[in-house]
């Protein structure tokens, strides 16, 4: 038994059915506009991870900065 009851011979029946209504060459294209698709996608993720982590990088010297103009303030203000 294969997945979820359907046995390998029906796997390859269905499988050869879709190869001799479509065709190689069509389901080779198919195939290469899939992987293209699922490479864009990743692309988009991983430039969307470094926009957040570039993000929180300049938030984060944005308040280094912030609180290191307040102590100087106060500091000023001390003396």
């Amino acid at each position: 038994m294969g997945f979820g009851g359907i046995s390998i011979w029906q796997l390859l029946i269905v499988l050869a059915i879709i190869v001799l209504l479509f065709g190689t060459k069509k389901l080779r294209g198919i195939g290469g506009d899939l992987g293209n698709a699922v490479k864009g996608f990743k692309k988009a993720v991983s430039e969307e991870e470094q926009t957040k982590t570039t993000d929180n990088i300049e938030q984060a010297n944005h308040s280094v900065q912030n609180k290191d103009t307040a102590e100087k303030s106060k500091e000023d203000h001390k003396a």
